[in-house]
């Protein structure tokens, strides 16, 4: 009985240890999903930040998760169902308190963000930020994982980017005098530019 007992925890002890080194370094098939943009990506960020473009409440989530998440849907967005095909967890909003675990990939989207960081400033996260904000993943992974083995992964990783209309459709909506200062021609320049520069 005593040899079965030690037996036993030899097994779970090197199980355990097996466990935890396979979990520091990634299948070679394994993939992650980096999400950026607006309202049709952002799974919740807004929920953890200080704005009215929220959908935290009824109907937001009727449809599949049965309450509301953040998601400006009744039910999942298009990462969502991309992550499902891929056979990945649903991608948590990177501002979700707790989520430190960024090997299936992160949402940075934002309801109401653009290319510009005027759009809708100090209300969302912008492109700009989204972007910092997937650099400090990108420093986090390369002390977890050395940094070959977070740039190879992070080069098969997909990125899902959805930002601009909000751009597009703020001057019009807010009375904005954007239009007395620059063409419509050189406004989607500049949007247009800032995605290519940012």
């Amino acid at each position: 009985m005593a040899s079965l007992r030690l037996f036993l925890c030899f097994f779970l002890f090197t199980a355990s240890s097996v466990n935890i080194v396979c979990s520091r370094s990634l299948q070679k098939d394994h993939i992650a999903l980096f999400v950026f943009g607006d309202s049709v990506y952002d799974p919740g960020n807004n929920n953890y930040i200080d704005t009215i473009a929220r959908a935290n409440y009824y109907p937001y989530g009727e449809t599949f998760f049965k309450y509301p998440t953040g998601r400006f849907s009744d039910g999942r967005l298009i990462p969502d169902f991309i992550a499902e095909y891929a056979n990945l967890p649903l991608i948590p909003p990177y501002l979700q308190p707790g989520n430190h675990e960024f090997t299936t990939g992160v949402n940075f989207a934002s309801a109401g963000a653009g290319a510009l960081s005027e759009t809708n400033q100090g209300f969302v996260i912008d492109l700009k930020t989204q972007l910092s904000y997937f650099k400090k993943v990108a420093k986090q992974l390369r002390q977890e994982l050395g940094d070959a083995e977070a740039m190879a992964f992070l080069s098969k990783a997909v990125y899902l980017i959805n930002i601009g209309s909000n751009d597009y459709v703020l001057p019009f909506i807010s009375n904005s005098t954007v239009f007395q200062y620059f063409s419509k021609q050189q406004y989607v320049g500049m949007v247009i530019g800032n995605l290519t520069e940012t």
